[in-house]
């Protein structure tokens, strides 16, 4: 009875106080950054503190409460895991053993200045470099490196080790309980989500395409835009990017880009002509409808459906009978009907893909009939080998991911270094500045270094005036760290760094005062340290990579470019028998796909100037995948006699169709190559024009219209990434200077 009157009487006492009530309010329901903030500076505080007290003052154990507190700390605050608290939840008790790894080998290695030094440059090299498995453990990797840095520090005391694993292992699992149940965010839409609704979109735009007036109306027109703009990887939460290497996430991607691809060649389908539209176009039109119908609703369920077959099959049959006369009609082999036909072969075609890739991304077996296409090599490769592809394709000094690696490890081992070399008092803090100062371009890293030394500088004096004032008082200390915690964390991630870094000194020096008896000179030697390894970090920010992924990524979509081009050239010459089938050269564009994703995600976490207008590099992206799939298509499917039976006039035609576009494409990677801002509007090559060796009247075997309709779709592609270069305001690459000076 007395609980309840005490409940009872705590709720009226919150209810009299209206702006407590509508910040806790705004705390557990808002999705403004403030709000975001606040619930993850509680989830961070609450097991930090009740670790640290427990430990320190309950079982009398200073190393425990050390790590605990840090294992938190690192865990919540300097990782940034993508994700609900749940999701990040999962991530944190999964790397829970590497923790334990790194505590231990840590603790081995503080023997001697250089075995800590060399721990430092392997364990910081393969913990960035983690960051190629996808958003959420290069999330993990900065926590997971302090895991090292804070045992491999003298005193060499192994003997310790139980205890600093207890604390580590106590302050993670007080997170994730803390993560998992406390102040859950607000749900975010899963990429599955939205690629289901694409498919939906898909499905009702194919179905207008089968009445009257047999276009789409404008509205679904819009619609259709929508959905597909929906899925580009800006508009996507981080955490439901997927990213990995996996069969699945590959997949996943795959159907989500497949959706794009489809949307856009269902906008594409013109009307039919005086005829009216052949039947059996009307039937592959509702075969894609209902397709799309059934890979929506499986990706809603999470069950596969392998709805792709049904319509393989009647896009098997559509090329066998599209050029048959139906219903008296004349001849379907007209110029323009062979043009319309070969559009919907590209969105049928783009249907199968969304429908298998969406099958796989739920489980489904990836059988070989299914998967010849050359867009889904994954799944033909375990896990393991795909993570071990991943690897091995980014142990490039062109990788964005590498290149991270080898700056962090690099600027870790220095600051290691320094601080045995050195004797610092509290050298893991110069470690500490360096981790969480260093940023992928050198003016990004500049300009947060600055603002974290006047923090620091500002929170160390104000730490002076604290610990000369209170001294000894370890309870004036205890009751102090958690409100000083919540708001480093809390005020910290929405004022800047430096709001962060002033806080955050005076969080470690009530901390270290309460472990041991300190003086004002604690905070002096925060401040040293922090200028230390800021400068450090500063010097690896500017002789290591000092662009980031601007000018890595302009070279690698210029690459990727090139491999399009290289592409769509030898692909014309094979068909029109200009050059005989050479080895495929496809893996090398897949290579520079892969090199131009992963820094299309580094460009889209380093931070621009407001009111810029961005590139569209994922239409790029979408060119490659776009080249990759339709040239192993018609590579696959040429007739020998259909390519014979050619006229000259048509065979010239297409193969300098090929041509044309190929030079464009390029072009423009010349022009991205050198970094110039814009693309001159070069008039896009008029493919499948007349000719005087082209016979009024006379149509070209089908496969002509289908490699026409490939190039056509590419041109499509070029002008939209020639037309977001043009307008675009992004600051050029190669102007580091103003960069610098701003």
């Amino acid at each position: 009875m007395g609980s309840e009157t005490d409940t009872g009487g705590a709720a009226r006492v919150l209810r009299s106080v209206p702006p407590l009530r509508r910040t806790v309010s705004a705390l557990r329901f808002g999705t403004s950054a403030s709000a975001c903030a606040g619930r993850r500076a509680v989830r961070i505080t609450i097991p930090a503190v009740a670790v640290f007290s427990l430990s320190l003052y309950g079982l009398h154990q200073p190393v425990t409460a050390t790590y605990g507190l840090f294992a938190a700390v690192a865990m919540a605050g300097l990782s940034r895991i993508p994700g609900t608290g749940r999701q990040r939840a999962a991530v944190i008790i999964r790397v829970l053993p590497v923790g334990w790894l790194l505590v231990t080998a840590g603790t081995l290695l503080a023997v001697r200045t250089w075995t800590a030094v060399a721990g430092m440059l392997v364990i910081g090299f393969l913990l960035s470099y983690s960051a190629v498995a996808g958003p959420r453990l290069a999330g993990a990797a900065p926590g997971l490196q302090l895991m090292y840095i804070l045992p491999c520090f003298p005193p060499f005391e192994p003997q310790t080790l139980p205890e600093r694993l207890g604390g580590m292992t106590l302050g993670v699992l007080l997170l994730v309980l803390c993560e998992s149940l406390l102040l859950p965010d607000p749900p975010t839409t899963s990429y599955r989500d939205l690629s289901a609704d694409a498919a939906m979109t898909s499905a009702r735009c194919a179905t207008e395409l089968t009445h009257p007036p047999w276009t789409l109306a404008t509205t679904t027109a819009a619609a259709a835009r929508e959905a597909g703009d929906a899925l580009r990887p800006l508009r996507v939460s981080e955490a439901e990017r997927p990213a990995g290497p996996g069969l699945r996430e590959q997949a996943l991607a795959h159907a989500g880009m497949a959706s794009r691809v489809l949307l856009a060649r269902l906008r594409e389908v013109p009307g039919p002509g005086p005829q009216g539209p052949h039947p059996h176009s009307l039937a592959l039109l509702r075969e894609v409808a209902t397709t799309a119908r059934k890979t929506a609703a499986a990706l809603r369920t999470g069950r596969p459906a392998a709805g792709a077959d049904h319509l393989g099959e009647a896009l098997a049959a559509y090329r066998l009978h599209r050029t048959v006369p139906a219903n008296g009609t004349e001849s379907e082999s007209t110029d323009a009907v062979m043009r319309r036909q070969a559009i919907l072969l590209e969105t049928a075609f783009a249907g199968v893909t969304l429908a298998t890739a969406a099958d796989l991304a739920l489980g489904g077996r990836p059988t070989a009939d299914r998967t010849q296409d050359a867009g889904f090599w994954y799944a033909r490769h375990s896990d393991a080998w795909l993570w071990g592809n991943r690897m091995l394709d980014h142990l490039s000094p062109h990788s964005v991911y590498f290149q991270n690696a080898v700056r962090i490890s690099l600027a870790l081992a220095a600051a290691r270094t320094v601080a045995g070399l050195g004797s610092l008092p509290h050298g893991f803090w110069t470690m500490l500045a360096v981790l969480t100062l260093v940023r992928t371009t050198a003016a990004q890293t500049g300009s947060t270094v600055a603002k974290a030394l006047t923090g620091t500088l500002l929170g160390a004096l104000v730490a002076a005036v604290v610990l000369l004032l209170v001294r000894g008082n370890t309870a004036a200390y205890a009751v102090a760290l958690p409100v000083i915690m919540l708001a480093a964390f809390w005020i910290g991630p929405t004022h800047g760094v430096g709001w962060g870094q002033a806080l955050f000194t005076l969080v470690v020096s009530i901390v270290f005062a309460q472990l041991a008896p300190a003086t004002w000179h604690l905070a002096e030697l925060r401040f040293l340290d922090v200028f230390t390894g800021s400068m450090i970090g500063l010097a690896f920010g500017v002789l290591a990579w000092p662009h980031g992924a601007q000018r890595e990524l302009r070279r690698d979509v210029a690459a990727l470019l090139r491999a399009i081009a290289e592409t769509i050239a030898s692909t014309t010459a094979v068909l029109t028998r200009v050059r005989a089938p050479e080895p495929s050269g496809l893996p090398s564009l897949r290579h520079a796909l892969t090199l131009a994703e992963s820094s299309f995600a580094q460009y889209q976490s380093e931070p621009r100037r407001p009111g810029t207008t961005p590139v569209d590099w994922h239409a790029a992206l979408i060119a490659g995948h776009h080249a990759i799939r339709g040239s192993r298509r018609l590579l696959q499917a040429q007739d020998p006699a259909e390519v014979h039976s050619f006229p000259p006039g048509w065979r010239a035609g297409l193969s300098g169709d090929g041509d044309a576009l190929a030079e464009r494409y390029q072009l423009t990677s010349t022009l991205l190559e050198g970094a110039r801002q814009t693309v001159p509007q070069a008039p896009q090559p008029a493919l499948g024009g007349a000719s005087a060796d082209r016979p009024p009247g006379a149509s070209a075997p089908p496969v002509y219209y289908d490699a026409e309709a490939w190039l056509r779709a590419l041109a499509v592609d070029l002008r939209h990434i020639s037309d977001t270069v043009a307008d675009a305001t992004d600051e050029a690459p190669d102007e580091p200077s103003r960069t610098a000076r701003r």
